[in-house]
């Protein structure tokens, strides 16, 4: 009896079935993560996803997107390319809320030599964010960074110029992976570490 149609029958399936695993999704916290992003027309790869907590509450699931996985923070901050922060909030918030608690992970990891230079960078994210005014369960909120600039996307919609600081990003990335990180716990699920 010949088996080989039997056996690339079956050899088609599992090839199939792991391609289907391989495009699938990471869910956090009911948000669906994508495993590739493309930005500035570079493919990237999901590195870690996790949730950020405050007081016991889910305040948003966050995923981070580097050409090149890696599991230490200077890796990921030192890597060449595009890069993006892909935040959903998970509770209703203020703005104001989200941006004041961005600018104090941005004093926490940064001298304070090196936030006077990010100045106009954060004042300028900062009004992008401020005229939005509310951020509902579900906003999506993309920054993005690609030849040395970074973009901000709420809910589909570009807001603000692009910040041309090439610092801007990278210092952006130390509120969740630097030395006084946000969340110790989200930190490590981002550079693919789980707990």
């Amino acid at each position: 009896m010949n088996h080989r149609p039997l056996l690339a029958a079956l050899a088609f399936t599992a090839m199939t079935a792991h391609a289907s695993l391989a495009a699938a999704a990471t869910n956090v916290a009911g948000v669906p993560f994508d495993d590739t992003a493309t930005v500035g027309g570079q493919t990237l790869v999901l590195n870690g996803t996790g949730v950020r907590t405050r007081l016991l509450f889910k305040v948003y699931a966050m995923g981070l997107y580097v050409p090149q996985r890696a599991s230490d923070a200077g890796a990921v901050q030192n890597q060449s390319g595009s890069k993006r922060i892909r935040i959903v909030t998970l509770r209703d918030l203020s703005v104001e809320q989200f941006v004041d608690a961005l600018v104090d992970g941005l004093r926490k990891n940064h001298s304070a030599e090196a936030l006077a230079a990010l100045a106009p960078a954060i004042a300028a994210f900062r009004k992008a964010m401020l005229e939005i005014k509310d951020a509902p369960t579900n906003t999506e909120v993309l920054l993005e960074s690609w030849n040395g600039a970074t973009r901000l996307t709420v809910g589909g919609k570009r807001r603000g110029e692009d910040i041309p600081d090439e610092r801007f990003f990278p210092a952006l990335l130390r509120i969740w992976i630097g030395e006084a990180p946000a969340d110790a716990e989200l930190k490590q699920n981002l550079l693919g570490k789980a707990p």
